[in-house]
């Protein structure tokens, strides 16, 4: 029997062996996405600002800047904005010291009686009133400074895990028709900073493997210029592909229609602005909570139909599921109890200054705190 005539008896007779079959997984064309919607990382991190915005008690800030470094710590991807969380950490700190140096600085309306130095001060003319350089420094002036400076630095961390969570690009896609170009600009805009990250650790990695310094004022300027010019680069170059692939091409729509669209989006922001402010005052609270949602279905309509003018389509699209649920459920609760405890309970929230008094950890904001670690549970990680 020749070769080609040699069957699998053959070859088994021949005391050959057979190849084994295969046992891998078939791959499935369809598979099942396990991510998570990028809009719910948002709005959980939006949400925990929120819940900084609501109280200065350094203690409860800590833990809302802990639960968030967990979460990016376990979920956060390979993607390049996953090391802007980095970046916005280091720029609340900046944030921090400037605030408390303009506090010694420039003084502080907060009264003290705690004087931890003097400085030189500078007089200024008469029309300068109310604004002072230099002067005694009290520790009242300081700790006010700081739960401010910290209030602020939560918020710019906060907004630093919902880079790193979910990419803008993909927030992107979510957005509704009418706000495409604004998605596209805000966009562009907060992917320009972890671009700007990545070439910075590049070039320094270059020049430390060179030899050359990499720190300092020197090493700054150094890597400053490289920088700017790839950025000037890619700006250039993004908008020859967004012309080249057709960004900004609307449809003709009727005149009516647009009239119609804008009347139903200005409306329906007045209305939710209206309401908004209804809630928040006393008189206001009978009619506060019609008008806003009168608003909200207005403004949502308008923006139905503006999207008829924007001639675009999405390419798998994100499912919005139980666990993008979980995760903007988690991040409202925490908002919406931190803004009841501070309603019920501003002193607990709000720590004097006057007199100067050490914080205390109030247990159940605190424990409404520890909502936002639920999506590091309950949530698997995304694959990179």
């Amino acid at each position: 029997m020749s070769p080609v005539d040699r069957g699998p008896s053959a070859a088994g007779r021949a005391g050959g062996t057979l190849p084994a079959p295969a046992t891998g997984p078939v791959p499935a064309p369809h598979r099942r996405r396990t991510t998570v919607h990028p809009g719910a990382w948002w709005l959980w991190a939006l949400s925990l600002g929120t819940a900084a915005t609501r109280t200065t008690n350094p203690l409860l800030l800590a833990l809302l800047v802990s639960a968030s470094a967990f979460v990016v710590a376990t979920h956060r991807t390979a993607a390049p904005t996953a090391h802007a969380y980095a970046a916005f950490a280091r720029l609340a700190v900046a944030v921090l010291l400037i605030r408390l140096l303009f506090a010694t600085a420039l003084g502080s309306p907060v009264p003290g009686t705690h004087t931890l130095l003097t400085l030189p001060e500078v007089p200024l003319p008469h029309w300068a009133q109310g604004i002072r350089l230099g002067g005694r420094v009290t520790a009242e002036s300081l700790v006010f400074a700081a739960y401010d400076g910290l209030k602020l630095a939560t918020l710019l961390i906060c907004v630093g895990a919902a880079n790193a969570l979910a990419s803008p690009g993909r927030l992107l896609k979510s957005l509704p028709g009418a706000l495409y170009e604004t998605g596209v600009a805000v966009v562009v805009a907060l992917t320009f900073a972890p671009h700007l990250v990545a070439d910075v650790r590049r070039l320094r990695a270059a020049r430390r493997l060179r030899g050359r310094p990499d720190r300092g004022v020197r090493g700054l300027l150094q890597v400053g210029l490289p920088v700017l010019e790839g950025a000037l680069e890619r700006s250039v170059a993004l908008a020859a592909a967004m012309e080249a692939r057709g960004y900004g091409r609307s449809a003709e729509v009727p005149a009516r229609v647009r009239r119609t669209t804008g009347a139903l989006t200005l409306g329906g922001l007045l209305g939710v602005c209206a309401g908004t402010y209804g809630l928040l005052t006393a008189e206001g609270g009978t009619y506060g909570l019609p008008l806003l949602l009168a608003g909200v279905v207005a403004a949502l309509a308008g923006l139905r139909l503006g999207g008829r003018r924007s001639l675009r389509t999405r390419y798998r699209p994100d499912p919005w599921g139980l666990r993008a649920w979980l995760v903007a459920g988690s991040g409202a609760a925490v908002a919406a109890l931190l803004g009841l405890a501070s309603a019920r309970d501003p002193g607990a929230l709000h720590p004097g200054v006057v007199p100067l008094v050490a914080p205390t950890l109030p247990l159940w904001p605190a424990a409404a705190v520890l909502l936002a670690l639920l999506p590091a549970f309950v949530i698997p990680k995304e694959p990179s």
